[in-house]
């Protein structure tokens, strides 16, 4: 597990330039499962105060990578959407990230016992389900 948080830490870094911290990320994913969330939900999802979400958000916002407007149902709450740009830079993170993990195991397989490269590799692409 320790070793899929390294590669996306890496991942990460090289995709947004060492710009977009873990937490950040973890907005972007939140948001490139659902259309459009509300910033008390994102705090739910990714863990974290209120208050701390709304500055991640205003952040990736000043980056470009998501987008705000109030809610019209409760104009108490804001509404959060990535942006092409944000999911462009998802979707990269997660490519290096997978391609990190097939060299890793690559360069292993040779070493491992039959059948545990396939097991190693089912495993990489379930960690794909928590990009």
């Amino acid at each position: 597990m320790f070793g899929a948080i390294g590669m996306t830490t890496l991942a990460l870094s090289a995709a947004s330039a060492g710009e977009l911290t873990i937490s950040q990320w973890r907005v972007l994913v939140v948001l490139g499962r659902v259309d459009t969330a509300r910033v008390g939900g994102l705090a739910t999802a990714v863990g974290v105060s209120l208050p701390s979400t709304s500055r991640l958000v205003r952040r990736l916002e000043r980056r470009g990578l998501v987008t705000t407007e109030r809610d019209m149902e409760d104009r108490r709450a804001t509404l959060v959407r990535m942006t092409r740009q944000g999911r462009n830079i998802r979707d990269s993170v997660i490519i290096r990230r997978r391609a990190m993990m097939e060299a890793a195991i690559a360069a292993r397989a040779p070493s491992l016992p039959r059948g545990l490269a396939e097991g190693l590799t089912a495993i990489a692409r379930a960690f794909d389900a928590y990009e």
